[in-house]
């Protein structure tokens, strides 16, 4: 399973309304920390296929989600879960910090 993209368009029902806890990433073309994350941000969507939804915004094509979340620095993974943000993490991290959230949003 990899990374489903989301834009302006399809993020409320795609996140907001989905049935399964959500991890966001923030993410943007040019910027090298988010390249850095890609790889765990897409192994991380094949981990949690089911129990996690991982999903993808660029913030360049979808500047209205942004905005709406205060998006100032990426990469921003926000988590979800009954549609309301319940974690955050701003800037790249080790895969275990990934983990140890997605493990507490999951229950």
């Amino acid at each position: 399973m990899k990374a489903v993209e989301v834009n302006d368009g399809t993020f409320d029902q795609e996140v907001l309304k989905s049935a399964t806890p959500v991890m966001v990433d923030f993410w943007a073309v040019w910027c090298g920390p988010c390249r850095q994350i890609s790889p765990i941000v897409e192994d991380l969507a094949g981990q949690y296929e089911g129990r996690v939804k991982v999903v993808k915004v660029d913030v360049d094509s979808s500047p209205n989600v942004a905005m709406k979340y205060g998006i100032r620095n990426i990469p921003t993974i926000l988590f979800f879960k009954g549609g309301q943000v319940v974690d955050s993490l701003i800037g790249a991290y080790p895969r275990g910090e990934y983990d140890k959230r997605l493990k507490t949003v999951v229950g």
